[in-house]
């Protein structure tokens, strides 16, 4: 990890001190320490110091541009992506053809890669547990150039909703005594790098579409935030021994990160955002209370200094239902950074698997000082842009591809009724005239109310008129003949939206 400057707090507000984390009196950012609050400079720099020319670069705003079109050749090979323009003229001139809808892929029929010059993209990877953000760049001497984002969200916690629902209504049944079968217990070991089925899923998803952007894109380095949370350490009460205590209970962790995503990166007294935030302990350390993480949140300089060392409650003493929030959400569990540090080694092995001797890993704090360097908000896709060690970031796409996993369906053929019963037979088969459910197609309806032309996903019946929701609304009852296929359901759903419009 690399050192970082302290907070902007010149006076500590819990209780004024060396001691106090939150002051300044005593503190040296050095080595791999984490100090706590939002930064606003400073330099990480690895293999030595920033120049003041570099600085200066670094605070140059990036701009907007729309995202590229990839581009292969006639046998399927990636090429250099293109602009927007530039794919229309060819599609136009007849010298290429669509290859994929979203995203959207063409194939040129007049060039071979052989004949063709290519410079190569990197791939930045931000891996979360709700969401992944991945970025296709170009770098050189230390400046990217953002030409794709797509930000991914995985449907873990369905599957593992799924699971313990299944887990209850066999337990039901079991308790019942009802005809079923008796309960088995496997005592076989799990595999070597056995993953919960909704931990696999994240970190097959990611590989996935890492793969795929490979396959339309020619990727010559991947760089991947490598972030781990000590979730023992920041949630044992008892204090550690040995060199373990000389590094303390918060040694190795990135706990301002994870203080940031758990409290939404705002003011939890005020709701302040944009300004610099403080770790605050919520029972002060002079009334006792601890550092472990159940104890700290989010406070801008003025809230914390206004709390001082006085209690939650005193300070609060007007609005009972926010001291009741606080202390709810302090004690969330640490599902999510469970996640991260499950998964974080198994998607590291894939990428080393599939990508040897291309994948360079960096630390949250590294992206993170990368960021607020070049000015840019906070998103899963601009963190996976800022991965690694860089200069500036002179540009970056304004639409990002939002890809939601939805899955591929169920193989049960039966619908459960709420005591696990089945009540409800569906058809053996899931495609009819050729089309199956979630398809992307396109109906012209030549006459009658629904008339005109309507692009969607399609939702099939076995009577042959189907169900199109488009992006103005459900339309219903259309002809299968009325009906052309875009493109194959294969397990996402797609949509286009402004970069960092969800905080």
């Amino acid at each position: 990890m690399l050192p970082q400057r302290p907070a902007l707090e010149f006076d500590s507000a819990d209780t004024p001190g060396d001691r106090d984390e939150t002051g300044l009196e005593g503190r040296k950012a050095s080595g791999v320490e984490h100090v706590r609050g939002e930064i606003t400079g400073g330099s990480p720099t690895a293999g030595g110091v920033t120049s003041a020319r570099e600085g200066r670069e670094q605070g140059r705003e990036a701009c907007t541009t729309d995202p590229v079109v990839f581009v292969l050749d006639r046998y399927g090979a990636p090429l250099q992506p293109t602009s927007p323009a530039r794919a229309r003229k060819l599609l136009s001139s007849g010298r290429a053809v669509v290859h994929r809808h979203t995203p959207f892929v063409i194939r040129l029929k007049d060039r071979a890669i052989e004949n063709s010059q290519v410079d190569g993209v990197e791939l930045g990877i931000d891996p979360g547990s709700r969401r992944t953000g991945i970025a296709v760049f170009t770098a050189r001497d230390g400046n990217r150039r953002g030409l794709y984002h797509v930000e991914l969200t995985h449907r873990g916690a369905h599957i593992r909703n799924k699971l313990t629902q299944r887990a209850a209504n066999r337990r039901g049944r079991r308790s019942r005594n009802v005809r079923y079968r008796t309960p088995r217990f496997s005592n076989r070991a799990r595999p070597r790098g056995w993953l919960a089925p909704s931990l696999r899923h994240r970190a097959d998803t990611t590989m996935a579409w890492v793969v795929r952007l490979a396959r339309w894109a020619p990727v010559g380095e991947v760089h991947r935030e490598l972030a781990a949370f000590d979730t023992h350490a920041i949630s044992s009460g008892k204090p550690l021994e040995g060199v373990d205590y000389q590094h303390g209970t918060l040694h190795g962790t990135e706990i301002r990160e994870y203080l940031l995503a758990k409290w939404g990166r705002a003011c939890v007294y005020c709701g302040a955002t944009g300004v610099p935030l403080n770790v605050d302990h919520i029972h002060p350390r002079s009334r006792g209370g601890s550092s472990r993480v159940g104890n700290l949140t989010l406070a801008c300089v003025p809230c914390n200094q206004a709390k001082g060392s006085h209690a939650l409650e005193v300070f609060l003493r007007h609005r009972s239902k926010l001291v009741a929030r606080v202390l709810a959400q302090a004690k969330a569990p640490l599902r999510d950074a469970a996640a991260i540090n499950a998964t974080r080694w198994a998607l590291w092995h894939a990428l080393s698997a599939e990508f040897p001797e291309m994948v360079h890993t960096s630390s949250g704090a590294r992206t993170k000082w990368n960021r607020q360097c070049a000015n840019l908000p906070k998103s899963h896709t601009l963190d996976a842009l800022c991965v690694g060690q860089l200069y500036t970031v002179d540009q970056h796409p304004g639409d990002i591809l939002a890809v939601t996993a939805t899955g591929r369906g169920t193989y049960a053929r039966t619908r459960a009724d709420a005591y696990g019963f089945p009540r409800l037979q569906l058809p053996r088969q899931k495609r009819f005239h050729g089309f199956a459910t979630g398809d992307l197609v396109r109906a012209v309806v030549p006459a009658g109310k629904k008339a005109g032309s309507h692009v969607g996903r399609v939702a099939v019946r076995a009577r042959g008129t189907f169900t199109i929701r488009t992006a103005h609304g459900t339309v219903t009852d259309i002809h299968h003949r009325h009906v052309r296929l875009i493109q194959r359901s294969d397990g996402y759903a797609y949509i286009t939206r402004k970069e960092n419009t969800r905080a």
